[in-house]
């Protein structure tokens, strides 16, 4: 659906005010039970996402669809990370999603509160090799919370089109953790970018792609979870009529 462009600001505006709005609504409503609970601060950020995303189809018409096999066991997801509205979609699909994150965010009054809850993983990215160990040990320490761990192999959102190598944290947790990997391919950057406020309407797709089983050496992992992201991420951005460069091989 084809919009006046200030009209999409304006609708743009209004639902990222709405949007945070809601994030402290239903965090302040949930907040009781999380502190007694922890498996309530799952349902309390998944209604959350939930809530983004029918918004989101609403008020600027951007709709979000979930692909593949839904990941609901003990497993490493790797992820395309182009703006929020990916981890939204993950949030909103997986029973028990924790995140590799940057340490900063532990300090957000919602967002670290519930960072915690949910065993998210704070790791410094300006020590580099250090912060590596750090990921890994925290990892290996937080094992008695089972879940679907997150991480974004790229290390930061990175825009349609744009290209960022794969960076080694994905796979030191793959070969530490010993259980599969599932990768997942994206598009929501075409439409949700990672700065500035316009959202623009489409359909934005999160699609969680075949697993790569246990035995990999470190580099051959990389390889193919590059392989399989960006190709498929491709594939969701050309669907989305965005152009991209020729598919990896």
């Amino acid at each position: 659906m084809r919009r006046f462009l200030p009209l999409q600001y304006l609708l743009s505006v209004v639902f990222i005010a709405q949007m945070y709005v809601m994030m402290a609504v239903i965090a302040v409503v949930f907040a009781p039970a999380v502190l007694l609970r922890r498996e309530v601060a799952y349902t309390a950020c998944r209604t959350y996402c939930r809530w983004v995303r029918w918004s989101a189809r609403w008020i600027v018409g951007l709709s979000s669809e979930i692909r593949g096999d839904v990941p609901e066991d003990e497993v490493l997801i790797a992820s395309k990370h182009q703006s929020f509205f990916d981890i939204i979609l993950i949030v909103s699909a997986v029973p028990r999603p924790k995140f590799v994150m940057k340490k900063e965010l532990l300090r957000a009054p919602i967002v670290g509160f519930y960072a915690k809850r949910i065993g998210c993983v704070a790791v410094d990215r300006a020590k580099r090799g250090k912060a590596l160990r750090q990921m890994v040990a925290q990892v290996a320490a937080g094992r008695s919370m089972p879940g679907q761990l997150i991480i974004f192999p790229q290390g930061t959102r990175v825009a349609p089109g744009a290209t960022e190598r794969y960076k080694g944290g994905a796979a030191a947790l793959y070969l530490e953790l010993g259980e599969d990997c599932v990768p997942a391919a994206t598009n929501v950057g075409v439409f949700w970018p990672r700065h500035g406020v316009l959202r623009r309407p489409g359909h934005a797709v999160l699609e969680f792609l075949p697993r790569i089983a246990p035995g990999l050496e470190h580099h051959a992992f990389l390889e193919t979870l590059e392989r399989r992201v960006e190709t498929a991420s491709d594939a969701l951005m050309r669907e989305a009529g965005f152009p991209v460069r020729e598919t990896l091989t």
